[in-house]
């Protein structure tokens, strides 16, 4: 039987993607005591990017947004991961920090963020949204619209 947040996940019609093997020297997620880190992580499915480019050059604040919803799925298919796949351990995200692949003019970054955010409270209730810094950056690895990391409680 699924789980609560599995069941929420369902519910809005959304799946896991295949967790994203990190590009360089790292691993996707730390654990320590009740905490979990995880690491940078985009709008891909597996290994493939679903969103590129440069928010303000050719991409909308509406992409922008999507690709920040797919990385949150990327960040619970992290969480997947180290909870043991019981995503139901999860209390709640701490903290998120993104980041927006944006021209010097672009100013919605704060919009884009809200897809990672508005997820988790989709998912883990409003009294639970995490709390969150957002800047833009001139580029990201592989052109990703969107990175994120996070801080997860977990039980």
């Amino acid at each position: 039987m699924a789980g609560r947040i599995a069941a929420k996940l369902a519910a809005l019609g959304l799946e896991l993607p295949p967790q994203h093997q990190p590009a360089g020297t790292y691993v996707g997620y730390t654990v320590t005591g009740n905490l979990v880190h995880v690491a940078g992580v985009g709008p891909t499915w597996g290994q493939s990017i679903r969103h590129a480019g440069k928010l303000g050059g050719g991409l909308t604040t509406e992409d922008g947004y999507a690709a920040a919803r797919l990385t949150g799925l990327n960040l619970l298919a992290h969480m997947q991961a180290a909870c043991g796949g019981d995503l139901d351990r999860i209390h709640r995200c701490v903290k998120v920090f993104a980041l927006v692949n944006a021209t010097a003019t672009y100013d919605e970054a704060h919009l884009v963020a809200n897809g990672v955010t508005d997820l988790l409270a989709q998912l883990f209730g409003a009294e639970a949204v995490p709390a969150r810094s957002v800047t833009m950056a001139p580029s990201l690895p592989f052109d990703i619209a969107f990175e994120a990391d996070g801080l997860f409680l977990i039980d």
